[in-house]
């Protein structure tokens, strides 16, 4: 028999994690609601069709294909059995019909299309579910990993990217996270850069190369664009983003000189500049803001303001992103709608709070006090356990008459603060002994006095 196992990239979750987890999700859920995000969700599974064709090459090429079943798939070998020049690409469309979905963003600008008529303009709804990606796993890169998503749709004010950076940090400083960075870019300002480099038509090929920076380093970068087509003089024209550095308005001051020919990335300039105007003039509470020219974000949808968001001093990669994308719901026949959204990365975010020691304690999250059972009347001791819960305890009665040292270990592997010893004769005076497993003190209390014990 095979050893049991899991795929690579997924994960089980103890019910430590999950509490951890839960942590995480209900601090985002919070401030999702204040700010007046509605749910929704939408099918694990989406039509293949969905979701080709947005994420750009390297985004398709991680999709999760489900493969069809029964007559279908009969008919689908038959069919590529009798297809000529076939590509892996080609073959997978023929045998698949649906496939899980990439992110929450494109299956929510279905949802709207699809909705229109139910919804009210501009739509603000958050989204917490999983999503599936086919990339090699990695510490911080999973195959299966839950979205946090919050997007407004149907509005082109800037004043949302305002607030989505207030979300970030609002959100990520109620998690305790200590020092972290939201980077913001604007796509009309890589769009201005293609264009006085003269390769307007490689936009997608430039932004996914530079997007690439931090990661594999300005000489690697060089090398992509190269093999992408891009001619010397452009690169020349693009190797001084590389090492822009300064304030944000020494930056943006830089760039709008550079881009001063372009009208596109002027635009992107005077967008930038009026974000960034509005946050100085709030104040944030713990998040450093940073305008990164050379943050691309790798999908291909994104349009305007682009985030991405990383913890410092934690080895770890971009923790949340998102950004501006016009008319995405055009692709699904409904033009001319703005939308504007970001996502938290759980799992992420999940492994920076674990490895700074942030998470809080959860002692009241699961069982706070266990009966030992020595056999005494059940139903009595089932009255006074009702009792107990309806007080707001978190309480179980040991299932069986066991020894005392297996029930005393019970409590311990459950981590389980009080326990009770309850047997004939207390159920009669009213009286027993209530242990703190903490501190291992021992005192006789009354029943009445039993909640107030535990809950001061």
């Amino acid at each position: 028999m095979a050893k049991p196992s899991i795929p690579k990239g997924t994960r089980d979750f103890s019910p430590t994690e999950i509490l951890k987890r839960n942590y995480i999700f209900d601090t985002i859920k919070k401030s999702f609601i204040k700010f007046g995000f509605l749910p929704i969700e939408t099918p694990s599974m989406e039509k293949l069709e969905t979701l080709t064709g947005k994420y750009g090459e390297e985004g398709d090429n991680l999709i999760f294909k489900v493969l069809n079943r029964g007559n279908k798939l009969d008919k689908a070998v038959r069919k590529v059995g009798e297809t000529k020049d076939l590509t892996q690409g080609k073959i997978e469309h023929i045998l698949c019909a649906e496939a899980l979905r990439y992110d929450l963003t494109v299956p929510f600008a279905r949802y709207v299309v699809q909705h229109q008529n139910e919804i009210a303009l501009p739509f603000k709804r958050y989204q917490i579910q999983p999503v599936w990606r086919a990339d090699r796993p990695q510490r911080g890169r999973y195959r299966e990993f839950f979205q946090c998503d919050a997007d407004i749709i149907g509005s082109n004010a800037l004043l949302h990217e305002v607030e989505l950076i207030q979300l970030f940090d609002e959100i990520l400083s109620n998690l305790k996270l200590p020092d972290f960075t939201i980077k913001v870019n604007n796509r009309k300002i890589l769009s201005g850069i293609a264009e006085i480099t003269g390769e307007t038509d490689k936009i997608i090929d430039i932004t996914v190369a530079i997007d690439k920076l931090d990661k594999i380093g300005e000489e690697k970068v060089i090398e992509e664009l190269i093999h992408k087509g891009i001619g010397n003089d452009a690169i020349e024209k693009i190797k001084p983003l590389f090492g822009m550095k300064g304030s944000i308005d020494e930056t943006l001051k830089g760039m709008k000189v550079m881009l001063s020919n372009s009208e596109v990335g002027t635009k992107g300039i005077e967008e930038l500049t009026t974000v960034f105007e509005t946050i100085n003039s709030i104040g944030l509470t713990t998040a450093k803001l940073e305008f990164d020219v050379t943050l691309a974000r790798g999908l291909n949808y994104y349009t305007g303001a682009i985030f991405e968001v990383k913890a410092n001093n934690v080895n770890m990669g971009s923790i949340c992103g998102g950004g501006r994308y016009d008319d995405l719901t055009s692709i699904f026949g409904l033009k001319n709608i703005s939308g504007v959204g970001i996502s938290f990365g759980a799992d992420r975010i999940y492994d920076v709070i674990e490895e700074l020691n942030l998470f809080p304690s959860f002692k009241n999250a699961s069982t706070q006090l266990l009966f030992i059972n020595f056999g005494a009347d059940t139903i009595k001791m089932l009255k006074i356990l009702k009792e107990v819960r309806n007080e707001g305890i978190n309480a179980e009665l040991y299932p069986e008459n066991s020894k005392l040292q297996k029930q005393m270990k019970y409590a311990n592997a459950k981590k389980i603060p009080f326990v009770a010893f309850i047997g004939d004769n207390e159920l009669d005076s009213g009286l027993f002994k209530l242990k703190n497993m903490d501190s291992g003190d021992e005192k006789q209390i009354s029943f009445t006095e039993l909640a107030s014990e535990l809950i001061s």
